[in-house]
């Protein structure tokens, strides 16, 4: 995948520098007497449509709705959006491995904020029954760099960092609208701190501090934060999307033995490997979105990253109790 991205990038890039001069004049969403901000994914994005609400900032979300950030390519015209920016904001992992080659492409530079820049990292985990990466990808792996768990918005601590250093960084951009930023800012931080004291409500009360996904499993930061154990397939930037007879034995071994009531899928996913876990121990499937995409209808009806975790506190009291 990766070296698919990287033969990609090298073309467009000739592509998109190429078409600049073609496009729209670099202050064309200034002379509308705003900023532009470029997002690689739905929780910047709306971090940042939070942030600046009220003022005429353009927001802008690469990941179209319905799209699965793991087979993302940037198009010429994504480039050119990039280029515009006054801000460029992406999560710096190993589904971001194009964007250093395309900011390094630019012919200016552009101001970038980098998610993982402000949290504390954890190395992608392969838990207990996980399923591994094929042979080949595994070999690979052992002989690369560490490999951060990329979905850091994911806890709502880090999502409250990431919005606090977002702020600053957008009144240093556009000091003008400095103070609608940083109220915005202050009453949303207030609500991420409730949803944050919600999911500690329900841990705190629930019979049981594990869970179970039959899926990928991109919320290393969230059970982190609540101190809740977790059995996946795979993790959560795994590429694999059938898992072998010995994953799902297990997951419905561990289903059975701590007779977990819910089990786990998450957005963009086929839920087949839930549906089996489900029929084969007499759980339900639930949905945890994770927030990194939504799908069209979610987006056109107005759905948030608030909106997406309320509904994963319901989810995780049904799976706790």
């Amino acid at each position: 995948m990766k070296l698919r991205k990287f033969t990609a990038i090298a073309l467009i890039l000739l592509l998109a520098l190429s078409a600049l001069s073609a496009c729209a004049p670099k202050d064309a969403v200034e002379a509308k007497g705003g900023i532009s901000i470029v997002s690689t994914v739905f929780p910047s994005y709306d971090f940042a449509r939070q942030i600046t609400a009220g003022t005429d900032a353009e927001v802008t979300l690469l990941l179209q709705p319905g799209e699965e950030v793991h087979s993302f390519d940037p198009t010429s015209q994504d480039i050119i959006r990039v280029q515009n920016a006054d801000l460029f904001l992406y999560v710096g992992g190993e589904n971001d491995t194009w964007v250093n080659g395309v900011l390094s492409g630019l012919d200016k530079s552009v101001n970038t904020f980098r998610m993982m820049d402000y949290v504390t990292l954890y190395e992608e985990e392969l838990g207990e029954g996980m399923q591994p990466e094929e042979e080949e990808a595994a070999a690979a792996e052992a002989t690369a760099e560490k490999e951060w768990d990329e979905h850091v918005w994911t806890a709502p601590v880090n999502a409250i960092s990431i919005v606090k250093a977002m702020t600053a960084e957008l009144v240093k951009i556009n000091p003008a609208n400095a103070k609608t930023y940083q109220a915005n800012s202050d009453a949303y931080v207030a609500q991420l701190e409730a949803l944050d004291q919600s999911f500690w409500d329900v841990v705190n009360t629930s019979a049981r501090k594990t869970v179970v996904f039959a899926d990928r499993f991109p919320v290393r930061y969230f059970v982190e934060e609540f101190g809740l154990n977790y059995y996946a397939a795979f993790p959560g930037c795994s590429a694999e999307t059938e898992a072998s007879a010995a994953t799902i034995a297990s997951l419905i071994d561990h289903v059975k033995s701590e007779n977990i009531p819910v089990v786990f899928y998450i957005e963009m996913s086929n839920q087949q490997m839930a549906d089996t876990v489900a029929e084969a121990t007499g759980a339900k499937t639930m949905l945890f979105h994770t927030c990194h995409n939504v799908t069209k209808a979610e987006f056109e009806s107005g759905a948030t990253y608030l909106s997406l975790m309320q509904n994963n506190v319901l989810a995780l009291k049904a799976a706790l109790n």
